[in-house]
């Protein structure tokens, strides 16, 4: 099944890679703008929009990870 283009008001934060125009929408990665979408299909161009998304999830991974083991401060 292949998912629907995508418009300006229909992204949802969960497809957009962080503040860029950049969504993923299924497999796809697409480039959004208020005057329309393009689908990325240059492969380089895939490829590092691939790497970019993870690598932030790894941080963000990490970010929790390091959340999780923090000790805990309170008034002192």
């Amino acid at each position: 099944m292949t998912c629907p283009e995508p418009t300006w008001a229909s992204i949802r934060s969960s497809e957009q890679l962080a503040d860029t125009p950049a969504i993923r929408r299924g497999e796809r990665w697409w480039l959004v703008a208020p005057s329309g979408a393009v689908p990325a299909d240059d492969p380089a161009l895939v490829h590092e929009l691939d790497a970019l998304a993870a690598d932030l999830d790894a941080a963000n991974r990490a970010v929790t990870q390091l959340a999780r083991d923090e000790p805990r401060q309170g008034p002192g």
